[in-house]
């Protein structure tokens, strides 16, 4: 896989600042001016790398198919949810869609029949952290650690198989998530259109409709099966139906996400085709 452009920026903009404190050292100091706006750019640069998963910072994530890829991969995040997520799961079946959904490990404990449901009706299940951590980028490496190894544990137990798959919480990324993730052979799944229906003010027909304007072949989309916390219905049991006529529409198929996988990790999101 080709080094990602954001992650080469990211190493020049490391030289420059490197070469630049050897030379105020060394030599002289440069106008502060400009050392101030190269340092806020810097932090700026990093800060992006941790926000924004797609550019692929700090992690190897897949966030679209590989070149030439065909279709789009439905993914569905913050679930389970004893009454949400069935709703989803009915309505995927009626477009015979298939989807990966990211399970918070708390709650896959607590409703371990959606998880069995899930896999029963042909989907992929991935970890989305144990606790679903808003600062999980800023926690140290052991914390981070301890959450993914009995997220994974949690998963293992339930389904009989140790999850491949892992979606950061609110997609932030770091160097410690990376080689950790690494460590645990979970492979960081990213998406390139989000539905936004993770808010409370969320409208399915906008969320339809910012899906729609981005489909295209190799797309990941990013929904919601479930709230963050409590019983909310998510938009997007309202706006799945019309994002799944769209895409019949737009004359793409929904194919599962091993299918964009090299071939190692195609067993580990639970489906081979």
């Amino acid at each position: 896989m080709p080094m990602p452009l954001a992650r080469i920026v990211v190493y020049m903009a490391t030289a420059v600042v490197l070469a630049t404190t050897a030379f105020a050292l060394c030599v002289r100091p440069p106008p502060f001016a400009w050392a101030a706006l190269l340092l806020v750019g810097y932090v700026a640069l990093l800060l992006g790398g941790v926000f924004v998963l797609r550019w692929r910072v700090f992690v190897d994530a897949v966030v679209r198919g590989p070149p030439g890829a065909r279709g789009v991969v439905l993914t569905f995040d913050d679930g389970p949810h004893p009454r949400h997520t069935r709703r989803v799961l009915q309505i995927l079946e009626t477009h015979r869609a298939t989807a990966t959904f990211f399970v918070v490990g708390r709650k896959a404990e607590a409703h371990p029949e959606v998880v069995r449901a899930i896999l029963e009706r042909g989907h992929s299940i991935g970890l989305h952290s144990y606790r679903h951590d808003w600062l999980f980028a800023l926690r140290g490496g052991r914390r981070v650690h301890d959450d993914l190894v009995r997220g994974v544990a949690v998963l293992e137990k339930l389904t009989g198989q140790r999850p491949g798959l892992f979606r950061p919480p609110i997609g932030h990324t770091n160097p410690i998530i990376g080689r950790i993730a690494d460590a645990l052979e979970l492979v960081i799944v990213g998406w390139s259109i989000g539905g936004r229906d993770g808010w409370a003010g969320a409208r399915a027909d906008g969320v339809a409709t910012r899906v729609r304007r981005e489909l295209c072949d190799g797309a990941i989309i990013l929904l919601h099966d479930a709230p963050e916390s409590g019983d909310r219905e998510p938009a997007a049991l309202r706006a799945l139906p019309l994002i799944l006529d769209a895409i019949a529409a737009a004359g793409l198929d929904v194919v599962p996400l091993a299918r964009w996988l090299e071939p190692g990790h195609q067993a580990a999101a639970g489906s081979t085709t």
